[in-house]
């Protein structure tokens, strides 16, 4: 048995679309349940949005989102996590980043660094700040 970690992004009423955002970059399997779906509905309002989805790809990324709903606090956060993406072959990578940008804020352009071979932080347009990188040797200096 084996036991994976997975990013789980909490949003309010964005979840469907970040997850749509998602699928187009890393070009995944989309599954989207809503309150609806579930029978879960305590608001009206909300019964089309996500209660469980995910987006799988095929080369192992896999990330969760939901809608928190009203009756729950929910404060968008600064800084509260980052999502990780990490690869062994530049190219890859990089078009995973290219991707990303789209309406993104790079707050680190993708390029060499010291502990790999390219890093880069942004924050996506919905607010997800991502740090990607093509693993590599670490030098100390």
């Amino acid at each position: 048995m084996s036991v994976e970690a997975v990013t789980h992004l909490n949003f309010r009423g964005d979840a469907r679309a970040a997850l749509a955002f998602y699928q187009s970059v890393f070009e995944g399997d989309l599954a989207v349940v809503t309150y609806k779906d579930a029978g879960a509905v305590q608001d009206p309002c909300e019964a089309d949005q996500v209660m469980w989805g995910q987006v799988v790809a095929g080369d192992g990324f896999r990330v969760m989102a939901y809608d928190v709903p009203s009756r729950l606090p929910w404060n968008r956060g600064e800084n509260a996590f980052f999502v990780s993406l990490r690869g062994a072959k530049a190219d890859e990578v990089t078009a995973y980043w290219e991707r990303l940008c789209d309406g993104a804020t790079v707050l680190q352009p993708l390029e060499p660094a010291q502990w790999a071979l390219l890093y880069g932080m942004l924050t996506d347009r919905f607010g997800v700040t991502w740090v990607v990188d093509v693993v590599g040797e670490y030098h100390a200096s």
